[in-house]
Formats: C-alpha cells, structure tokens, sequence
C-alpha cells in the first residue's frame, strides 16, 4: 500500500478489524511516520440474468420482489419474508461467484421457496413463471402439490 502522504511503498499495518461489514486497517508509514486509515472491501462480481429470448439484462432484485409480492398478495406473508427469499437466492449465486443466472433458475429458486411458506403463492408464481393457458396446467400443478 503506498503512502498517500510521501508515495512510499512500503507501509505497514498497525491495527486490523471487521467495520461495518468491511476490514478496517490503520497504517502507518516508515518513512514519513504518518497514520492513516484504508478499508478493505470484497468485490462481488456484476450478475446478469440470461433471459428466455437469449438476451442478458443485470439483475435487479426489486423485480424479482415485484413478481413474488404480486404471487403473495392478499395472503399473509410479510415484505420480510419475500426480502428474505430474495436475499437468499442472492446471497447463494454470490458465494458461488456466478456472473451468469437464467430466468429459469431464479424462476426455480422462488418456487423452491414459495412451496415451504404458501401453496397459493407457490401456484400463483408459477402459473405466470410456467405460463399457464389453460385450466388443465393448473389442475396438473395442484395434483403434483397433493402427492
């Protein structure tokens, strides 16, 4: 790390901690006996959603939030519940470095979710994620749900 102060190399850490979900460090320089703070924070990689049609677009969680809301309205789970769904998937495809997601997949991970917590929000996602256009898809999903 070099010195904002002289521009030497060579700086050494006096102190270290965990601040505010960064790793704080007190440096001090050698040569020109200056202290100075520096923080230390992981960079996580940019994440795009491969759409249906082939195209990529960033992730955007409030859209992913929309969609589940839209699925639990009218029902008794709260914005903590659906902030926790989405925090999970997030947090998941970070800790695995993925830079890529499909729709698919994220489609996957909600369901995966809205089955432990509401069957009425878990078809309602699903009739608009699987697009269902007739009666039949809807009595084969709540068939499956019965077993």
């Amino acid at each position: 790390m070099k010195c904002p102060f002289c521009g030497y190399e060579k700086t050494k850490v006096i102190d270290s901690r965990q601040s505010e979900g960064k790793k704080r460090r007190r440096r001090e320089c050698p040569q020109c006996g200056k202290r100075y703070t520096t923080y230390e924070v992981v960079e996580k990689p940019t994440l795009l959603v491969i759409k249906k049609g082939g195209g990529f677009e960033p992730f955007d969680r409030s859209k992913l939030i929309a969609g589940i809301m839209s699925a639990c309205k009218k029902r008794v789970i709260s914005p903590e519940t659906v902030e926790g769904i989405v925090d999970g998937i997030e947090n998941r495809l970070q800790n695995e470095m993925r830079t890529e997601v499909t729709t698919s997949e994220l489609g996957d991970n909600v369901l995966t979710a809205l089955k432990d917590i509401d069957l009425v929000a878990y078809v309602r996602f699903a009739s608009v994620y699987k697009d269902f256009n007739d009666l039949d898809s809807f009595i084969r999903i709540i068939r499956e749900l019965n077993k």
